[in-house]
């Protein structure tokens, strides 16, 4: 209920504009009676492109008409009863209005309600110091508004100055008619007596030399009036230029870099409710100048006066169709990005948005937009204006789609629902470039008129690049090409060029976004972290930060070449460590029980100062999407402290059983690092036991375990110079053995075994 409150303290525009979100199809006076309820509903938790939230619409809808009639239900008295009549009439009408179409209801609150909250927080930081509350968002919005008001100004003053031109003007043909007149009258008098010429023609010839002169005088004015004029209106489109170029070159490109940075996990680009609103602005202001200037032309051509003015008119009108011209192709924006991972035979979705279709009325004749899937080269040769011939690589299933205006909202979009990639057509590939480091682009066009067909425009607009892949497995790799591009991509690039390499924070900047939004989580890589992954990444043992400040790290080195020693790349094993995390480890990584980038020597290195049973979690130097238990423990057998590592779990084990089970089975892990016990860090994960037999096999399991592993840490103190086959390439101790094995630890300990069993048995 507070946005409502604020809402009603609104004043001037800002008022003007919170009022004209209502009317007919959502009366103020709902706003008003249900505030405290509107402003409950999680309406943002609705998908407007998604056709199956229609139900929860419909819900939202329902409620909305029920609260109503209960508030009309509990009016009394004599003024009660004449709302209880109209908060009816209401609930009737919106019924009416969305019984149908639910998601619109859904589309008009939410635009109410952020127009409102916009609304709000400018008034709140207007009327705050300049320069102290107003940051500096606020500011250029502010700087923004001003330019509006100047042009407001501008624009009404040169409507002034038609108004004058053309009642001057029109007053000059009068006269100009009059001096016809006494003209012909002087023709006349030939017909006439000497005498009687001689009497009329004095007056005649003096007024009409007083006409003459004045139509002379004013001839002059009405031309400097018109090139006055002209000159006016060269200073408002130069200003419209500024507020246009600030506009699209500033506002909309951020917009869209933020668009592109969100693909790689980072913040969302926000809506395009302001950015519409300015837009429109612009197409309003524009428009209100260019039939100025149609008009002056119009007075120019009804009354021809020689000068410069008719060169200088025609300068404006290809000065304004040209401002038009770069408003209209530069507001045809893709509002939601198709994958940027495309594989053929699947539905994908998109929607593309004219920010000032309303405006300029193109909803009137609805235009259709095509889709089309590019190559790089041919995404070059279009941008450079060279003929394509309509050449496509690829097959697009529906990707013809009419434009809808959402009244609403005063939104016309194209909403591709079910588009799907039948097929694709590559082109030769240079070098070492795989099929997963080519990129393609969606082309979205379409072609209308505005002013009664007065000018007709061939709009444009590509998507960000996208991998098309055939299979799952190349996923990863073309996840890949998506993040550098996305990341490193400069402003007006050709497409898609990206540099080949990148210093090191710029990566870690773009990983650590990346880590974030793939875990779902807010604690991101720490600087440790980062270091740790510098020196996988540069084969390094240098642990400063600084000595990595201005390092530089190729695409080869990101995802061509595999890293020392393995059969993968740096990217692929960043990779699978956040597929890992987000599927099984999220909980323990947001808790801070998972340290993770950590390599074999740093966990020896910590964990031997710590006591017997003090164990970390790391991911898996040696494979993909592991996770490994490194533990201190005592080898009674010879008397020394080791350290020793499980043999990484996978996706595959944690789908068989949890990590917090896994730790709960091994009584030989008794601290999390530094000194947590682990019951205190992993006990509110546990699956709880089903019944005393399962907590009894647990047991059993847990002690047979301990002991098999104290077991292999003698055999493997004893016997190592023979090499063991139960240990990996790195030395992790594999707990997966088979059953003769196991048979022998258990021939070999049988006593204590026995004695432990019975003792945990009693």
């Amino acid at each position: 209920m507070a946005v409502w409150i604020q809402a009603q303290q609104l004043q001037g525009d800002a008022l003007h504009q919170m009022q004209s979100l209502y009317g007919q199809h959502f009366p103020i006076e709902v706003r008003h009676y249900l505030s405290q309820w509107i402003e409950g509903q999680l309406w943002d938790a609705i998908d407007l492109e998604n056709p199956q939230e229609e139900m929860k619409a419909k819900r939202l809808l329902e409620s909305l008409i029920q609260e109503l009639q209960k508030k009309a239900e509990h009016q009394v008295g004599e003024d009660g009863f004449l709302l209880k009549i109209k908060l009816g009439h209401y609930a009737s009408q919106l019924k009416s209005t969305y019984d149908r179409c639910p998601l619109e209801l859904v589309r008009c609150i939410k635009h109410i309600l952020y127009t409102e909250q916009r609304l709000v927080r400018e008034a709140t930081n207007s009327s705050s110091p300049v320069g102290s509350l107003m940051d500096s968002m606020s500011q250029k919005y502010h700087q923004i508004n001003q330019g509006f008001e100047e042009l407001r100004v501008l624009t009404q003053d040169t409507e002034n100055d038609l108004r004058k031109l053309q009642h001057n003007q029109e007053y000059f043909i009068i006269q100009y008619q009059e001096s016809l007149r006494i003209q012909a009258q002087l023709s006349s008098l030939a017909t006439l007596p000497p005498a009687d010429r001689q009497l009329r023609e004095p007056s005649l010839l003096s007024k009409r030399a007083t006409v003459e002169s004045w139509l002379t005088r004013e001839a002059n004015t009405l031309q400097k009036y018109r090139l006055g004029l002209a000159e006016k209106h060269q200073k408002t489109l130069a200003l419209l230029r500024k507020q246009q170029t600030v506009i699209l070159d500033d506002e909309l490109i951020q917009w869209k870099r933020r668009q592109q940075l969100a693909g790689n996990g980072g913040p969302p680009e926000g809506g395009l409710d302001i950015l519409q609103s300015w837009c429109e602005k612009l197409a309003e202001t524009i428009w209100q100048n260019r039939q100025q200037i149609r008009r002056a032309e119009h007075l120019r051509q009804q009354l021809p006066i020689p000068g410069p003015i008719e060169e200088l008119l025609t300068e404006l009108n290809s000065t304004i169709t040209d401002i038009i011209s770069t408003l209209v192709t530069s507001t045809f924006i893709i509002e939601k990005q198709p994958p940027q991972v495309l594989k053929t035979q699947t539905k994908f979705a998109a929607t593309v948005r004219l920010l000032v279709g309303g405006k300029l009325n193109v909803h009137m004749n609805p235009p259709q937009v095509k889709a089309t899937i590019i190559s790089e080269q041919q995404a070059k040769a279009l941008l450079k204006n060279e003929n394509t011939r309509n050449e496509s690589s690829g097959e697009i299933l529906n990707n013809n789609c009419v434009m809808e205006y959402h009244q609403t909202t005063g939104t016309l979009s194209a909403h591709f629902r079910n588009m799907s990639l039948k097929r694709i057509r590559r082109s030769d590939r240079r070098g070492a470039e795989s099929v997963t480091e080519e990129k393609f682009t969606i082309l979205f066009e379409s072609q209308f008129s505005v002013g009664g067909n007065e000018l007709v425009f061939q709009v444009k607009t590509l998507s960000l690049p996208v991998v098309v892949i055939v299979h799952g497995s190349q996923d990863n790799n073309a996840t890949a090409t998506v993040l550098w591009d996305n990341a490193f991509a400069e402003p007006g690039r050709v497409p898609f060029i990206v540099p080949d390499k990148v210093l090191w924070p710029q990566l870690c900047e773009a990983l650590n976004m990346k880590y974030k939004a793939e875990v779902q989580s807010n604690r991101g890589l720490s600087e440790e972290n980062l270091v740790f992954l510098a020196q996988k990444a540069f084969s390094s043992s240098c642990v400063n930060p600084e000595d990595y400040r201005n390092m530089t790290m190729t695409w080869s080195q990101f995802n061509r070449e595999s890293l020392p020693g393995r059969n993968f790349t740096f990217w692929q094993w960043f990779d699978g460590v956040m597929e890992l995390t987000k599927k099984h480890l999220k909980p323990h990584w947001n808790d801070g029980a998972i340290l993770g980038f950590v390599n074999k020597q740093q966990a020896q290195d910590m964990l031997m100062s710590k006591p017997n049973g003090t164990f970390l979690l790391r991911f898996s130097d040696s494979e993909i999407g592991g996770i490994t238990i490194a533990w201190c423990v005592c080898v009674f057998f010879i008397g020394e402290r080791m350290v020793w590592n499980l043999m990484p779990y996978t996706t595959k084990d944690f789908s068989i059983r949890s990590l917090a089970d896994r730790i709960s089975d091994l009584n030989h892990l008794l601290f999390l690092y530094p000194d947590r016990p682990k019951d205190e860090v992993f006990s509110k994960y546990y699956t709880p036991p089903l019944c005393k037999l399962d907590l009894y096999l647990s047991t059993y399991f847990s002690s047979f375990l301990t002991w098999y592993i104290y077991i292999y840490i003698y055999i493997y103190t004893n016997y190592h110079s023979n090499g063991d086959p139960m240990l990996d390439a790195d030395g992790d101790f594999d707990l997966d053995d088979t059953m003769d094995v196991a048979r022998h630890v258990e021939e070999l300990l049988r006593r204590p075994m026995e004695g432990q069993w019975s003792g945990q048995q009693s």
